[in-house]
């Protein structure tokens, strides 16, 4: 049985389909510490791991609970604290083979990880272990028990053609909810009440240097919806395919946590390889506020 959406709703076909799973965590911590004293960044790691900027910061930040150049950061950082603590090599030596370019910046992030100088750490003999997977916290978990289907249903689609409005956001840095009052306003000009797609191009994502992607995102709904396509509008095609569709209800504010939840414990796990075509997400029903408890949203991502 389907529904509008051509949403499956026999659960038991997910065992149905499997697929060889590739760990990209493992792929790129096992570059990360391969090259972990060469100029390396979230553009090396991703091109290694054959996944966009935007999946691999998406899986990277989700699972160890910061960016990938953070990471780099605090594994040099430790592997300089074994070689103060097991080694006679001179600070600035330490500090030139852990990326940096003089003393000084090396004293100033290491005494961020460890709040001590590299200098004390050595004569205190310290020996510390930086954690970089983050605790589970509570909000999380509430998040996953009540506001999240965990387990997708898969659903392949058509080719959708959609007629909506353009703009940028940042993983880290969300503008859209400006963007949805912009549409909904043009909606409400055109009298318009229909279903509404946010797709989240990431084939046009840019690298930007602190290890955030900036990507563009299409607001729109699909063609039919409208008897004349505003002149304003501009019009995009959703490619076909399979897609593992999940549920998120609530407040629009926490879809970031939804998001960890996919990336960071359905992806690692799962026997779905993740596909680089475009994620996107279907409202249904008019979303009245960004905090609306009501909210319900299908979030698409696209397997292969």
């Amino acid at each position: 049985m389907s529904d509008r959406y051509g949403y499956e709703r026999n659960h038991g076909i997910c065992g149905d389909l499997i697929y060889e799973e590739k760990n990209i965590l493992d792929t790129a911590v096992n570059f990360i510490e391969s090259n972990l004293h060469n100029d390396i960044g979230l553009r090396d790691v991703a091109n290694h791991a054959g996944y966009s900027y935007f999946h691999m910061t998406r899986v990277f930040t989700a699972v160890l609970g910061e960016s990938v150049g953070s990471y780099i950061n605090k594994r040099r950082l430790y592997e300089a604290s074994r070689s103060l603590i097991y080694s006679k090599q001179k600070i600035i030596d330490i500090a030139i083979d852990s990326g940096f370019e003089s003393s000084e910046a090396f004293s100033r992030a290491f005494k961020n990880i460890f709040h001590v100088s590299p200098t004390v750490y050595r004569k205190n003999g310290l020996n510390l272990v930086v954690k970089t997977k983050r605790k589970l916290e509570q909000e999380h978990i509430s998040h996953i028990t009540q506001n999240i289907s965990v387990t997708p249903q898969i659903i392949e689609t058509e080719d959708i053609v959609i007629a909506g409005i353009r703009g940028t956001t940042t993983l880290y840095n969300n503008s859209l909810p400006k963007l949805w009052s912009q549409y909904m306003k043009m909606c409400r000009i055109h009298n318009m009440n229909t279903i509404g797609y946010s797709i989240c191009e990431s084939h046009n994502a840019s690298y930007l240097e602190n290890d955030d992607v900036r990507f563009s995102v299409m607001i729109g709904s699909p063609i039919e919806a409208f008897s004349t396509v505003p002149k304003s509008f501009e019009k995009k095609t959703l490619s076909k395919g399979k897609y593992a569709v999940f549920t998120h209800t609530g407040s629009l504010q926490n879809l970031v946590l939804s998001y960890d939840y996919i990336y960071g414990v359905w992806a690692m796990s799962s026997k779905f390889q993740l596909d680089n075509r475009e994620s996107h997400e279907i409202y249904d029903g008019q979303v009245r506020e960004y905090t609306d408890a009501d909210n319900y949203v299908l979030i698409y991502i696209p397997i292969k």
